[in-house]
């Protein structure tokens, strides 16, 4: 067995990461927007804190700020209600998706891995 994996190894990531590629070709909006409406429908669906990690760490990378994300948040609450907003936020999944990244981080410094 290799440490490495290729297409065939893991056919729901391939599907997944071709789901994506076509959603931001097709959605027209520009990164920024874009990611912050992710954001937006993890609330509405209550994503599970993996899928925050993922799609915060993208945010991150592109150095958008955390007031837009509290935006976007304080934006859906009428729609979504308070209480998928609160499963989000301090006591929630983005909290623990952010636990999970300094974990990880912590890890990698341990080993001498990425920072």
């Amino acid at each position: 067995m290799t440490d490495t994996m290729n297409e065939s190894d893991a056919p729901v990531l391939d599907l997944l990461a071709r789901m994506t590629a076509e959603s931001v070709d097709a959605s027209g909006l520009d990164s920024e927007t874009l990611v912050l409406a992710r954001v937006a429908a993890l609330v509405a669906v209550d994503a599970p804190a993996v899928s925050y990690m993922l799609n915060l760490g993208v945010a991150g990378e592109m150095g958008i700020e955390p007031e837009k994300v509290r935006g976007v948040l304080a934006a859906v609450a009428p729609i979504v209600g308070t209480a998928r907003v609160a499963a989000a936020t301090a006591t929630g999944n983005i909290v623990k998706a952010l636990a999970v990244e300094i974990d990880v981080a912590e890890l990698d410094s341990e080993n001498g891995g990425p920072e």
